[in-house]
């Protein structure tokens, strides 16, 4: 309990000083001095995970990673996991939600990083903002991290896995990045509880570009479930 407040309160100080640093860095021409910040901020909260709260995270697969821009496509089962990936790949682009808007500065931070923002209503607003993602993406050669579900689940929990990974995929005509992880057993989605221990994270073997939507979705989803499960009946072993 005392370790887990401790986190919290590190948590929103780091947060509150990245905040105020990437927006003055969002002022800068182009994004790589806010990409360095950002992937600054992300390295922060894995310390802060490590040495506050005790979760230590063990990222797995790096040389898996294709060379080129790629789809990330992560497992979410906790608010550490966007750190994990912000700081282990440069410059990277994501897919997120609305509801980071609602943060002072988030909104314009994303908007200069070139997020793309979505809610979960879907629509023509939806679709014209991943248009222009898109478009982006291609321009830039960024590689994009995006949580297939939409959600966060708990250790061994699954959603649906929405078609908007296939759309990045089909698009950009890229690699697709699976990513598995045991990350929720150590802080289990926005848990005030952290639980010290060590927890992984692993990127898998990627699927390349070509496949249909079914094929794609099924392969996906078949990998990272069954990854994931096995991070975490190893990290309970």
């Amino acid at each position: 309990m005392i370790r887990s407040l401790a986190h919290v309160i590190a948590y929103w100080l780091i947060t509150l000083v990245a905040a105020i640093v990437c927006a003055l860095l969002a002022l800068w021409p182009g994004r790589s001095a806010l990409c360095a910040g950002i992937r600054v901020y992300g390295a922060a909260q894995v310390l802060a995970l490590r040495w506050i709260a005790g979760v230590q995270i063990e990222v797995r697969g790096r040389e898996r990673l294709p060379a080129e821009p790629s789809v990330i496509a992560a497992k979410h089962q906790s608010w550490g996991d966007g750190f994990v990936m912000v700081a282990e790949i440069p410059g990277l682009a994501f897919v997120a939600g609305d509801h980071l808007l609602k943060y002072p500065l988030i909104g314009w931070i994303l908007h200069r990083l070139g997020a793309i923002v979505l809610s979960n209503n879907g629509g023509e607003t939806e679709r014209q903002r991943m248009q222009t993602g898109l478009l982006d993406l291609k321009r830039e050669h960024r590689s994009v991290l995006i949580y297939p579900e939409g959600h966060l689940s708990a250790p061994g929990e699954a959603h649906r896995y929405r078609k908007g990974v296939f759309h990045l995929y089909d698009a950009l005509q890229r690699p697709c990045a699976p990513v598995a992880t045991s990350l929720g057993l150590g802080w289990d989605r926005q848990s005030f509880l952290k639980r010290p221990g060590r927890v992984t994270v692993e990127f898998l073997d990627p699927i390349e570009p070509g496949l249909d939507k079914e094929a794609f979705m099924s392969k996906l989803e078949t990998v990272i479930e069954a990854r994931t499960n096995a991070l975490l009946a190893e990290a309970r072993a």
